[in-house]
């Protein structure tokens, strides 16, 4: 269990420091602290009678007061390498969705399906269809020697067969 909170206790950290705290929100909580301590030593000064110190704590609370309505004309920026690491993800994430389409099978379909079918497909099908026409002359040997020719993975399965076949 102990193994399981420091994980979780290092994800946490890991986590806030790649998010981190915006810095617009760091600087109004300041702005709200500084304008709580100015209200603490004008009461202090109003309490002992110093009015150097009234005068001085209501600058900086009215100091404060103008930077607090001036943040929200402010946005925060996106540091450079949050973004690049922003895109990196995403590209990750692009590509594993590509293979997972790829190799389930779900990218073949998906291209039969808009009509994106590769030439040699188109001109194995043509093949085909011309040898079981009987007005070609196209026949089997033709159609596999046209195989064997455009296709290199057909050619050494053929080649394997024919070697165990001999044998």
């Amino acid at each position: 269990m102990q193994g399981w909170t420091r994980l979780t206790a290092s994800l946490s950290l890991a986590t806030s420091l790649l998010v981190g705290c915006s810095p617009l929100a760091k600087v109004n909580s300041n702005t709200n602290a500084i304008r709580e301590e100015a209200q603490v030593l004008i009461d202090h000064g109003q309490a002992t009678g110093d009015r150097e110190v009234v005068t001085r704590a209501q600058r900086i609370n009215d100091l404060a007061a103008d930077t607090h309505s001036q943040l929200s004309g402010l946005e925060d920026k996106v540091p450079a390498w949050l973004s690049t690491l922003w895109m990196a993800a995403v590209a990750v994430v692009v590509v594993g969705v590509v293979v997972l389409l790829w190799q389930t099978g779900l990218g073949t379909a998906i291209r039969v399906a808009i009509g994106w079918l590769p030439r040699a497909k188109i001109r194995d099908a043509d093949l085909a269809a011309g040898m079981l026409d009987p007005n070609n002359p196209e026949n089997a040997r033709e159609y596999v020697a046209a195989r064997r020719a455009s296709d290199p993975e057909f050619d050494a399965a053929w080649r394997r067969l024919q070697k165990k076949g001999s044998q």
